[in-house]
């Protein structure tokens, strides 16, 4: 089993980027592939989650070159050019293709079957299987988790579909789905989630309409081809904006080209009510999604009671924020994120037994977590002690606790790291690069 070793580092400095977006690189294979003509797709993320998307879409008929690791070449095939895959389509550990897949192949005229690696396989599904199926979609599941079964469909139907939970995988899934339907579809969020695929869509020609959280699709005779350069993933930025606030220089650490999308950085608008110092440089436009540099100085961190409103928007960066909140003086409280007890990991779990690892005081919740601050520690000595946290598998947990030695009395062991592969390929080297002193041990 991989493991990380992070041995205490009490400095972050310099300038870096970090990979390409993975919500806008899988979008970008699938809608390119069934698009009319040649995609260009430049900053891609070569993570083992694309990967898996991009041998997906070969597997259905799409010709994809891979110039270098970072560029693609899409020979699109059209909306009604896919072809059987003639095997299951292992998704790895990627839940976001599983259901952008779901939603996908439900409309095509072909029978298809979706698999996963372990973790995947016991992720709910029903949530994306059940609006495709008031489509008229043929998708079954086995007790609500993969493997996902499609049958061929004729015709779908549109549909006004109220989501019981803010969640771009299933709003996604729909949309796709409703590229084929006979009539416009809408979709209802309870809440802002993420907008890459209407902000992709709209680039590749599609008709949208926006009203408040409702979102109608006008389904299309063709998708035009894209070309698209893919912003730096936020997801990814974000365990080091979190190390910049405990441990940059006065000057900062500088994170360039990263995808500041308003449904992704919720995190930004916590980490400053929480004393956090980030300033946006060069804030410009890459294609439809808004991109910028960072500028992260150090800061003393106060707790707060987070704003259910953005929890939604940074659901996915909590459980770094879980480590900022342990840096931070006084209670930190987040509720409303009942949704990561689904994630890679069970992560209020995950996270709430790696705390108990390193002897920080918290309360796991059912839909969050209450954490105690060091207080006067806080804002310079260790908060963190020496101890070997278990990441369940999980990268963002991994990744997470590698930040967490950056206020720690001695070295973390995470273990079951391997899966960082799937999001962040190349995390160790760019977490040395900029002074974490971070060890990736051998498979055993």
């Amino acid at each position: 089993m991989q493991s990380f070793e992070a041995h205490p580092a009490r400095r972050v400095a310099g300038t870096m980027s970090v990979p390409g977006d993975k919500s806008i690189s899988h979008r970008a294979l699938m809608l390119a592939g069934i698009a009319e003509g040649i995609s260009e797709v430049s900053g891609f993320l070569a993570s083992e989650d694309c990967l898996a998307t991009l041998s997906a879409m070969r597997a259905l008929g799409v010709r994809i070159e891979q110039v270098d690791a970072t560029r693609v070449v899409i020979h699109g095939v059209g909306l009604r050019g896919l072809r059987p895959a003639g095997r299951p389509l292992d998704m790895g550990n990627a839940g976001t293709a599983m259901r952008l897949f779901t939603g996908l192949l439900s409309a095509q005229n072909f029978a298809s079957q979706l698999i996963g690696d372990a973790s995947l396989m016991k992720r709910p599904m029903e949530r994306v299987a059940k609006p495709l199926r008031e489509m008229g979609a043929d998708v079954r599941t086995h007790d609500g988790t993969p493997p996902v079964d499609i049958g061929g469909a004729k015709r779908l139907r549109g549909i006004d579909y109220r989501m019981p939970i803010a969640s771009a995988q299933v709003k996604s899934a729909i949309l796709l789905a409703a590229l084929y339907a006979g009539e416009p579809t809408t979709v209802t969020s309870p809440a802002v989630s993420r907008d890459h695929s209407e902000r992709m869509l709209e680039g590749c020609g599609v008709h949208l309409s926006t009203v408040a959280l409702s979102t109608t699709l006008h389904p299309p005779s063709r998708l035009s081809a894209l070309q698209l350069n893919v912003p730096g993933d936020f997801s990814s930025a974000a365990f080091f904006i979190v190390a910049g606030l405990l441990a940059a220089p006065a000057e900062g650490l500088l994170i360039q080209n990263v995808g500041l999308n308003p449904t992704r950085t919720g995190l930004l608008d916590i980490l400053r009510s929480m004393g956090g110092r980030i300033e946006v440089r060069n804030a410009r436009l890459s294609g439809a999604e808004p991109v910028a540099d960072l500028c992260v100085r150090p800061s003393p961190l106060r707790g707060i009671r987070v704003p259910k409103e953005l929890v939604s928007l940074a659901i996915d960066e909590l459980p770094v924020l879980f480590i900022a909140a342990a840096c931070a003086q006084g209670e930190t409280w987040v509720t409303g994120a009942e949704e990561l007890r689904v994630k890679e990991s069970d992560r209020i779990a995950a996270m709430s037994a790696g705390l108990s690892a390193l002897n920080v005081v918290h309360s796991p919740l059912p839909d969050g977590m209450r954490i105690e601050g060091r207080s006067s520690e806080a804002q310079s000595g260790n908060v963190f002690s020496a101890g070997e946290v278990d990441s369940c598998g999980d990268h963002r947990i991994a990744m997470s606790f590698a930040i967490a030695s950056l206020r720690a009395a001695g070295p973390i062991s995470i273990r079951d790291v391997a899966n960082v592969a799937t999001s962040f390929p190349g995390f160790v080297g760019l977490a040395r690069s900029v002074g974490l002193a971070l060890e990736a041990e051998a498979a055993v």
